[in-house]
């Protein structure tokens, strides 16, 4: 028998996603300055994808494992959910303290593939957490304030390391031989190990998890009686099956998912090396630009993330999303091409009107046509389908880089802008999925918190 939901408040809905401040905080440093901090240490510019590799391998492999683990997971004190996280932030916490202490490249490569497995433990639950508690007449509403979280975290890492570049940069020139990290970048991570685990201690405290049905408990406790190796090897057969049963739409989705996150990729990778060769700046300068170009695009996304839910509803959901894929491809197309510091932000409006949509309209979708009882999994296995593009350009983009497009920083943008493109052309095929339970809108009742 199925638990009914209640329909949540919308402080209620507010502190239960306060814990994505934190996680997306650390993904804003990896997105601006992790790439940076291995050229500070001697990486070459077709080197940048391989060395990304620990955020795609992690997030296949953790991921998934994670959620179908989850979803097998019940403890009257600490929930189902909120261990996973719990244990995923202090871990991301411990990692970036101890990141802008990275000696050598070798050692700042091995900190990011353990800072990935923690923010991967934390990030398949915490989407699957939003899920469990909300009805779905809230799920859009849910995961768009999931998105506004998203962009506030990701501001104020890169908002960090300009206003840190600025007050505490002085007059020091960094020159293409630099070996060393600057000390003013050490503090916006510092910043972030404190945001990692503070801000998932205010869910947790906030938000009680909702107990499993009876049938749900059963199959916990049946789970839980079978042997070592069984209980191992569990999670593994539940990703096979759900993927052997997985719904045509998210086989739709998966394509879309290859142009529009090996694009984003690109992005993250190549935006601070394009201004050192569109604008002749120099390491420090070029970092500094890309986190005043990535703080606009979050807080953008920050302004129309709740704005998405009620076009989404008027509209559908694909209408909205293929929109903002089309804007987030013209923006990144036109970027390479202004010259001036200033005048280059404002394509990032575009940027972050699409990053709120892809950080919540396709979650909402999909988790409205997978059973509650494999969300977990299903959480994990959308994340495959990020992770996977990512994985492809990781090893692919490095020689394409270099052999076809002149080891030139602005061809690389370019080409993701043409990605997003094509992205949004397939994001056309996608049918609407239906809810078994209806959507009878959004409503946002009165009262504070739990």
């Amino acid at each position: 028998m199925k638990i009914a939901k209640p329909k949540l408040s919308f402080w209620q809905i507010f502190n239960m996603n306060v814990g994505f401040l934190g996680i997306q905080y650390s993904f804003g440093l990896q997105q601006t300055a992790v790439n940076p901090i291995f050229s500070f240490l001697g990486a070459e510019h077709d080197q940048l994808p391989l060395l990304n590799l620990a955020g795609p391998v992690t997030g296949l492999i953790i991921q998934p494992i994670i959620g179908a683990i989850s979803d097998k997971t019940w403890s009257p004190r600490w929930g189902r959910r909120k261990p996973f996280f719990l244990i995923g932030a202090l871990l991301g916490s411990l990692c970036l303290f101890a990141f802008p202490f990275s000696p050598v490249l070798w050692f700042a490569v091995g900190l990011l593939w353990i800072l990935d497995v923690g923010n991967n433990m934390a990030m398949e639950p915490y989407r699957a957490f939003v899920g469990d508690k909300l009805p779905n007449s809230q799920l859009s509403f849910g995961y768009q304030m999931q998105s506004l979280f998203v962009g506030a975290g990701i501001v104020l890492a890169n908002a960090s390391i300009f206003l840190f570049q600025d007050w505490f940069g002085g007059t020091e020139e960094v020159t293409e031989s630099v070996t060393s990290i600057p000390k003013w970048l050490y503090y916006s991570f510092f910043i972030g190990a404190v945001l990692s685990i503070s801000t998932i201690l205010w869910s947790v405290l906030k938000t009680p998890e909702i107990p499993p049905s009876d049938k749900e408990l059963e199959d916990i406790k049946r789970h839980n009686n079978l042997s070592l190796s069984e209980r191992i090897k569990t999670p593994f057969l539940e990703i096979v099956d759900a993927i052997k049963e997985m719904p045509k739409f998210m086989w739709k989705l998966s394509g879309v998912y290859l142009f529009q996150w090996y694009a984003l990729f690109v992005y993250w990778q190549f935006i601070a090396p394009m201004f050192k060769e569109s604008m002749g700046f120099n390491s420090s300068e070029a970092l500094s630009q890309a986190a005043k170009m990535n703080t606009t695009y979050n807080i953008s996304t920050i302004i129309f993330a709740l704005a998405l839910v009620p076009l989404a509803l008027k509209f559908g959901g694909k209408k909205v999303y293929v929109f903002s894929l089309f804007l987030t491809g013209m923006a990144m197309l036109s970027i390479p091409y202004i010259q001036d510091s200033l005048l280059v932000i404002l394509p990032m409006i575009l940027f972050g009107i699409g990053w709120a949509a892809m950080m919540g309209i396709p979650y909402a979708m999909v988790s409205k046509i997978v059973p509650q009882e494999r969300r977990g999994v299903y959480m994990g296995i959308l994340n495959m389908m990020i992770v996977i593009p990512m994985g492809i350009q990781t090893v692919t983009f490095g020689p394409i880089v270099k052999h076809l497009l002149d080891n030139s920083a602005v061809k690389a943008i370019v080409f993701g802008g043409v990605f997003f493109i094509i992205a949004g052309i397939l994001a056309l095929r996608l049918k609407q999925p239906k809810s078994t339970e209806g959507d009878e809108g959004i409503v946002v009742s009165g009262g504070s918190g739990h």
